[in-house]
C-alpha cells in the first residue's frame, strides 16, 4: 500500500515539515551530511560527554570504522575535533568546535521555521539552543 502524503492527515503534518526542513537544507550553502554524519554529530552536541569513538559506536550500534569514517568528514568540515586520551591512548575524545555549533544552530533554525525560505528567517530570536555546548 503506497503512503499518501496528499491526505490532509496529522499524521503527515510532520513529514511534511521535514520534507520542507529537507529543501530547505539541500538548497542552501551547507555541506551535505549522511543520517550517521548527522546523528553522530547531534550526538556529540545534544548529550553529555565526554565522547569516545568507542562510545559513539556503542551507542549507534555501528561499527568503530563506520564511526572513524564519519569523523573523518566531520572532522574535514571543522565541526568536531578529535584528541587522544593521554592516559588511555586507545581512547580517542571527540570534542565540540564553533563551527559544528554554526551549523548545527543553521540546521535547528531551519527544523525549527521550515515554511520560511533560508536566508530569509523572519525569526529575530538570538540563536542559544547550543550555547555553551561546546565549551
Amino acid at each position: 500500500m503506497a503512503l499518501n502524503l496528499d491526505r490532509d492527515d496529522a499524521r503527515m503534518a510532520p513529514l511534511k515539515d521535514w520534507l520542507r526542513t529537507l529543501i530547505s537544507f539541500v538548497q542552501s550553502d551547507q555541506p551535505d551530511l549522511t543520517n550517521r554524519q548527522m546523528a553522530i554529530l547531534m550526538v556529540v552536541y545534544l548529550m553529555d560527554g565526554p565522547h569516545t569513538v568507542r562510545g559513539l559506536a556503542a551507542r549507534l550500534k555501528v561499527s568503530k570504522p563506520v564511526v572513524t569514517r564519519a569523523l573523518n568528514t566531520l572532522g574535514a568540515l571543522g565541526y568536531v575535533r578529535r584528541q587522544k586520551d593521554e592516559s588511555d591512548l586507545r581512547n580517542i575524545f571527540v570534542e565540540r568546535t564553533e563551527a559544528g555549533m554554526a551549523f548545527l544552530e543553521d540546521f535547528a533554525d531551519r527544523v525549527r521555521t521550515p515554511h520560511i525560505d533560508a536566508g530569509h528567517s523572519s525569526d529575530t530570536q538570538p540563536r542559544s539552543v547550543f550555547r555553551g555546548a561546546y565549551e
